[in-house]
């Protein structure tokens, strides 16, 4: 069960938080500038109307467009009302930062670390951001830039001499 908009907005127009709303078969998702995505999820945890106590997930999508190629999103769900909410920020890729939400859902920790791997956005005032899956040093071997597996610029064969491909016995018959 997804909540009512006519809920969450009348809290948001309290605190004058400003985000645009999308709804799709009943879920809701709310859309907020990274500047005010604090502020919002604040509200969003200890209002006693809203009580999203729990940050089930933080991923990314990479839209693959100029302005705002990255948007973070964070799926949020309420025990006491047992209903989900979905938040979605945009980020540029010149300035690929977020606000770390780690100060009001200890769960967003381990999230965002893998969002950070997959995807290259840094999390502002994460307690320890590092690599989650990939190995530290996991760099292009021509450019030495970072390589982060889930951006649509990734080569879909892998980035050449970085690491051995297995073998492919579904191709070539049995390799024993």
């Amino acid at each position: 069960m997804y909540i009512d908009k006519s809920k969450i907005s009348t809290e948001l127009e309290k605190a004058e938080i400003s985000v645009s709303y999308y709804e799709h078969r009943n879920q809701l998702t709310l859309i907020v500038a990274k500047e005010n995505l604090l502020k919002l999820m604040h509200l969003l945890k200890t209002t006693p109307e809203l009580d999203f106590d729990m940050c089930l997930d933080v991923t990314a999508i990479d839209w693959m467009k100029k302005n705002d190629r990255f948007e973070v999103v964070y799926n949020l769900y309420s025990t006491n009302y047992k209903c989900y909410l979905r938040v979605k920020t945009p980020v540029n890729e010149h300035d690929c930062k977020c606000p770390s939400v780690t100060s009001i859902w200890a769960s967003a920790n381990w999230y965002e670390r893998e969002t950070y791997d997959m995807y290259g956005i840094i999390f502002e005032n994460h307690p320890f951001l590092r690599r989650f899956y990939m190995p530290e040093d996991f760099k292009d071997p021509v450019t030495e830039e970072p390589i982060y597996p889930l951006r649509k610029d990734v080569p879909l064969m892998g980035i050449p001499d970085a690491l051995p491909l297995p073998l492919y016995p579904e191709k070539f018959g049995d390799l024993n």
